[in-house]
């Protein structure tokens, strides 16, 4: 019976293998520890309150308690209890009286402590294993201890307690909130009093642990965030033949004498129900072989049970122990000599240090589980104790707890005493769970603000429907809040695109400069590029002067580098913005060796621009946290220019400024020549497509697309939207750095606010609340984007006359990319949105600044289609009266006379074709004697 520390640490090594193994679905059905989920999934947190009433059934007594949790805060609680006793005629008899006399003594728990007329919750402790699919029921799995009722196993013992209740329907208004295991108990009696509790441990009559494991590792359980309480139920290690090689002849024998033959082997090597028989079956033996008692027997030392654990509690006393020895020895008709008195000591010693021993094994495998779970070189946890062998035997304690210390050494840990037993601890469980059916119906009240209807959501795209119409409009596009704004992007990329291209990509807090090289044919694009940090300094600068002096008008700056600016000058912050990413291109040409090349530039700057040509743009307002100042309302190429003049070191041809949205289209469409819609859904939000010229009354000409940014993160800012705001939304709104605007990016802030008014620190570990508030945030975000996405398809739809239309939209985004749901409600809410629209969904792989190449690239071969049929046109202009027909009879293809051109007017002496005053990229129609 003696246990080294190797054969100790393989045992605890074989107890979490078997704790794996209860844990997993597939092997579960196999496994001696069944790892039985609790359903607890939380541990009093102080600010449980109110009357509960908590019965305990599973050892020789029967209790029934009312427990009184003071108010918030105070951690301080008041009990009543009775004790009623558990006669074998019930306990082994039948199921159904056993229910009745546990209702019979509640009921007359009631009536003495004068309950009648209220309503309470009800915790029960019920000690024996159970499988739970909720908090409120278990069924019954086995009978432990003496325990033997018939016709209970394989039932639901809350029913069986409830319609036993039934009878005394006129006394009794109590609502079973939970059912719980005794050391589940235990630990939450523990727990009201030291947070840090997450283990308990029964070592009584039987023993058993629990603990709080990560959902993660629950196969027997959906979802996967948070923790739950196991009921490790350890009372079965080695009912598979795991611990044989350590299980002794008396084990044997007194198995074979138990109940239940074969069955819960770990715990009658531990508990108290068995110690004293353990040591009976020794005493015997020695006496047999005449090395006690002189040889002799009494009838006494036959009979079984005659020994107690009581009994081993009281030989083993410091001081008085050879004495109490003396006297039990006695009683049991044997004269002992001193000497058989010290050799019964030591007996009891070894059963009940093998006990500790084995226990403290178990122990430290839950702890060891505990600390990798969490990822810790070293964990701080409390485990709550109770178990009448654990308190009445003045060594145990001292002993496990030294053993468990030697091998966790890497774990600092603290047993606590259930001062109140399991009973208190159920109802804790009690309170806990009324605490979170409250919380319940409030997140569920929350939540309902969040749950948009379908009649919603076809409000919403009506809306957006409309705002795209006024954005499009001369007269009404200053009141419009999606400003449709022209990019001057008026085609796409058709393969024959070659070349090397600069891009910068500024939107967030990092700024990418790229070297872009497309070949021509293959659709083949090859990329370098650098990411470099803007600090938030000059993200959100406030113009204050970086030297001393007074600030100057930005045309009045010299043209040196700010911080090399002459005393009494200063630089606002967006000269700082801008010499900054002057920078940081300096330090990209030098790394790519490309400091003398003059590379065409493209430009994707993700913030709301009015654009008079493709590489003008005025910046409108700042948004994703940037507020540098002096530069709203500025073109950004001019000052990226100066910038690149201040430096003085290389020289770019900036071909185009591009929106993100619109970069994103780009780069999507250079794979998929459907591809005429652009979303980003990252840090910010926005949409771009491709528009009929026709529609756009705020650019000359009637002819071909162009593309729109439609910035419509301004949707809503009129109020359109505010019968499906919520008050998060206007709260967060309100503390944001841009109030009244841009409503639709606040998601992950909603989150914390909503935790926050429930009352949950923001480091709380309720993730099951906090998923479901994640999930209904993001849930309405997608469905608000699909609505939106749904308007703009409908209505390429319609300007192009199709019945039924197929397009792609490329997408962007972090949001889009890394949440595990946002996708799918996106594409579903379009199609229920828009069905008859066949959207594809592709995902930009290479972002927004491939895009602005591809733009760049796309410009430069528009500019230099441009230039060819400006020579056409020259040629066109020197033909000869007399060549005409020779000309007609070489090129009879109508197109020749279709030229684009770019001056006001033109006549040709023999063709007489006029050219209105201000009709740039007009064409020249054919002669009324050519036509047909």
């Amino acid at each position: 019976m003696r246990l080294s520390d190797e054969t100790l640490l393989d045992i605890m090594a074989r107890f979490q293998a078997e704790m794996q193994k209860g844990l997993g679905k597939d092997t579960n059905p196999t496994a001696s520890v069944k790892m039985l989920p609790t359903f607890v999934r939380a541990i009093p947190d102080g600010s449980e309150n109110g009357e509960f009433l908590s019965l305990d059934l599973g050892g020789s007594k029967f209790r029934v308690l009312k427990v009184q949790v003071s108010e918030e805060g105070k951690r301080n609680v008041q009990m009543e209890s009775q004790f009623y006793p558990t006669p074998n005629e019930i306990i082994r008899g039948n199921g159904t009286e056993l229910f009745e006399y546990v209702a019979d003594c509640l009921a007359d728990f009631m009536r003495t402590k004068e309950l009648m007329q209220k309503k309470l919750p009800l915790g029960l402790t019920f000690s024996f294993p159970c499988k739970q699919t909720k908090l409120e029921e278990g069924v019954l799995l086995s009978w432990t201890k003496k325990f033997k009722a018939r016709g209970v196993q394989g039932t639901d013992v809350v029913s069986s307690l409830t319609n036993a209740m039934r009878k005394h329907k006129q006394d009794l208004d109590v609502d079973i909130l939970a059912l719980v295991n005794d050391t589940v108990g235990t630990m939450m009696t523990c727990a009201y009093d030291d947070p840090y509790c997450e283990v308990g441990v029964i070592i009584g009559t039987g023993t058993n642990a629990c603990y709080m494991e990560d959902m993660s590792n629950i196969e027997l359980v959906e979802g996967d965030e948070g923790r739950m309480c196991i009921n490790t139920e350890w009372g079965a290690f080695g009912d598979d033949g795991a611990l044989e090689d350590i299980r002794t002849e008396f084990d044997r024998e007194l198995d074979l004498g138990s109940l239940n033959p074969g069955k819960q082997l770990f715990e009658k090597m531990i508990s108290g129900l068995y110690l004293g028989e353990l040591v009976r079956l020794i005493l015997l033996k020695m006496a047999k072989a005449g090395l006690l008692f002189g040889g002799e027997k009494s009838s006494a030392l036959h009979i079984k049970g005659k020994i107690e654990t009581r009994h081993v509690a009281a030989m083993e006393k410091y001081k008085e122990g050879l004495a109490n020895t003396r006297e039990i020895l006695t009683d049991l008709g044997l004269e002992a000599s001193e000497a058989d008195c010290v050799a019964v000591q030591h007996v009891c010693t070894v059963v009940s240090f093998r006990s500790a021993n084995l226990c403290a094994a178990a122990l430290a495998a839950i702890l060891t589980r505990l600390r990798e779970n969490k990822k810790l070189v070293r964990l701080r946890t409390t485990v709550g104790m109770d178990g009448t062998l654990y308190k009445i035997h003045p060594q145990y304690p001292k002993r496990l707890h030294k053993v468990v210390r030697k091998l966790v050494p890497n774990c600092d840990v603290r047993f606590l005493l259930s001062e109140s037993g399991s009973t208190k601890g159920a109802a804790m469980v009690t309170a806990v769970a009324s605490r979170v059916q409250a919380q319940r119906k409030q997140i569920d009240k929350v939540l309902a603000l969040f749950r948009l209807t379908r009649e919603q959501l076809v409000g919403v795209r009506d809306k957006m429907r409309v705002e795209l119409e006024y954005g499009l409009k001369r007269d009404t596009h200053p009141l419009a809040t999606v400003k449709m704004l022209p990019t001057y992007v008026c085609g796409m990329p058709d393969g024959t695109e070659k070349g090397k291209f600069l891009a910068l990509d500024l939107g967030g807090t990092n700024f990418r400069v790229l070297l872009v090289k497309i070949r021509s044919g293959r659709r083949s694009v090859r990329m370098y590029n650098k990411i470099f940090a803007i600090p938030l300094e000059i993200m959100q600068g406030t113009g204050e002067e970086v030297n001393a002096g007074q600030g100057v008008p930005r045309s009045e700056v010299p043209a040196c580098h700010p911080i090399q600016c002459r005393p009494g000058m200063t630089a606002a912050l967006s000269l700082q913005l801008f010499d900054h990413i002057v920078q940081c291109i300096a330090d990209f040409l030098d790394y790519m060796g490309l400091k003398g090349a003059q590379l065409p530039l493209g430009f994707t700057f993700s913030f709301p621009c009015r654009q008079a040509s493709i590489d003008k743009g005025t910046l409108i307002e700042w948004t994703k946290g940037f507020k540098a100042t002096d530069c709203e309302g500025e073109d950004v190429v001019d000052m990226l220019r100066e910038a690149i003049k201040r430096r003085n070191e290389f020289d770019l041809d900036i071909v185009a400024v591009v929106n993100d949205t619109v970069g994103t289209m780009m780069t999507c469409g250079y794979e998929d020549r459907n591809c005429e819609v652009g979303l980003i859904a990252g840090t910010g939000s926005n949409m771009c497509y491709m528009e009929e010229m026709r529609n756009i009354e705020l650019v000359e000409g009637d002819e071909g697309k162009m593309c729109i940014n439609t910035e419509w993160g301004g949707f809503g800012d009129n109020g359109c939207l505010d019968d499906i705001r919520t008050q998060y939304d206007k709260e967060v709104d309100e503390g944001s750095l841009n109030p009244g605007k841009q409503s639709d990016r606040l998601a992950l802030l909603q989150v914390r606010r909503i935790l926050q008014q429930l009352g949950l620190d923001s480091t709380c570990e309720d993730s099951i609340v906090v998923k479901e508030v994640c999930g209904a945030v993001s849930r309405r975000a997608a469905e608000l984007y699909g609505a939106g996405l749904a308007a703009i398809v409908e209505k390429r739809r319609e300007d192009q006359g199709f019945e039924h239309l197929k397009i792609t939209v490329g997408v962007d985004g972090t949001l889009y990319k890394l949440h595990p749901h946002f996708s799918r409600i996106l594409q579903e809410t379009v199609k229920e949105l828009a069905p008859r629209c066949d959207v594809t969904f592709m995902l930009s792989e290479d972002g927004s600044g491939k895009g602005a190449a591809l733009i760049t690239a796309v410009a430069k071969r528009l500019q230099q289609a441009r230039r060819e049929n400006v020579k056409r046109e020259q040629k066109l202009r020197s033909i000869q009266p007399q060549d005409e027909e020779a000309l007609i009879a070489r090129e009879p293809c109508r197109k020749l006379f279709m030229l684009k051109f770019s001056y006001s007017s033109v006549r040709h002496p023999q063709l007489q074709v006029p050219l209105s005053p201000g009709s740039a990229g007009g064409s020249l129609p054919l002669p009324s004697y050519l036509d047909g």
